[in-house]
């Protein structure tokens, strides 16, 4: 059973409900039709039911609960809700979070933040920031949380590296140019929900293009430094850098390039030095070694959030929904 799926099972041992603000996307509506299938979660979809039903033509998705915020009874309880939390911010007015609450992305934060739904799961046609700028605003950063960041779980079939070819790539989604503060911070948070969602151990590379001082730049002084703040953080944690995602991967080039590491060759964990090397290599991923990509997955939220690729498929939001699930269970 590979890993997308041992997370779907584990979602549906204990169902939470999911809320999806895209109700009108037919992509969203194709995964509600499997989620309810296949009994994984709960489905909340935000939209007009007139539309969402006509968009789903012979689709099933008559389990899910389907809310209009433009009509819902908890349209004033929302509003006031969100202007009392936002009421010492500038410009913000009874009217303007009366305006805000028409958002489907703050509708479907606030159910969360609220408990009528335990996550949310956005992004099939939103940005990032679409998603994440309500989450920040209504349900806020955890408490022992420092920083938002985003990651994707990759799965690569036939593959004899990482975790039975799972893989934590991460800052893959959200932070442009971490700092090494920043990256060491990333380096533990995804370490933990490796442990969480894989469940197993965690084996964290920092990566570069140099493994151990074989460059010398600005570039690498920033992920060893963030190499030694992470270790300081977590000494008993696996993690090592930095280093070049071969040394990362293989075990015969970990220990020719760096002897001695308990992480060179066995990494699971890839931690990307900014935004431009997570993203790439992760689509690279996805499209040249036919991986699975399911993310970006949000780290560091109080409640889970979770952002989806534009250029998502339907399977790709029901292991998501999954994975959005899990952090629920666990978090409660």
């Amino acid at each position: 059973m590979n890993f997308i799926e041992r997370t779907i099972e584990r979602a549906a041992a204990d169902r939470k409900a999911i809320v999806f603000p895209e109700g009108n996307d037919k992509r969203v509506i194709t995964a509600a039709a499997e989620i309810l299938k296949r009994k994984i979660t709960d489905v909340i979809l935000l939209g007009d039911e007139k539309e969402i039903k006509s968009l789903a033509g012979g689709l099933d998705i008559s389990g899910a609960e389907i809310i209009n915020p433009l009509t819902s009874p908890k349209r004033s309880e929302y509003v006031d809700t969100f202007y009392e939390m936002r009421k010492g911010k500038k410009g913000m007015t009874p009217e303007k979070a009366d305006e805000m609450m028409k958002v489907n992305n703050y509708w479907g934060v606030m159910m969360v933040k609220k408990g009528a739904a335990d996550g949310m799961v956005s992004g099939a046609c939103h940005s990032t920031a679409d998603t994440l700028r309500p989450a920040l605003q209504i349900v806020r950063t955890a408490p022992d949380s420092k920083l938002v960041s985003a990651f994707f779980i990759i799965t690569v079939p036939n593959c004899e590296y990482g975790e039975n070819g799972t893989f934590i790539f991460a800052d893959s989604g959200l932070n442009m140019n971490p700092s090494a503060e920043d990256l060491s911070e990333i380096a533990i948070a995804s370490a933990k929900t490796f442990k969480t969602l894989v469940n197993a151990e965690p084996k964290v590379a920092m990566l570069s293009f140099s493994t151990y001082g074989s460059a010398k730049d600005p570039l690498v002084d920033k992920v060893a430094e963030a190499t030694k703040l992470a270790k300081e953080k977590a000494p008993a944690l696996l993690l090592d850098g930095e280093m070049q995602a071969d040394a990362a991967l293989v075990p015969s080039v970990g220990q020719s390039k760096a002897p001695g590491s308990k992480v060179a060759g066995q990494a699971n964990v890839l931690i990307f030095p900014d935004l431009n090397c997570g993203n790439i290599c992760y689509k690279l991923v996805e499209r040249l070694a036919k991986g699975s990509a399911y993310g970006p997955i949000l780290q560091g939220i109080a409640k889970p959030v979770n952002d989806l690729s534009r250029g998502c498929k339907a399977e790709d939001i029901v292991g998501v929904a999954a994975i959005t699930a899990v952090q629920a269970q666990n978090a409660k």
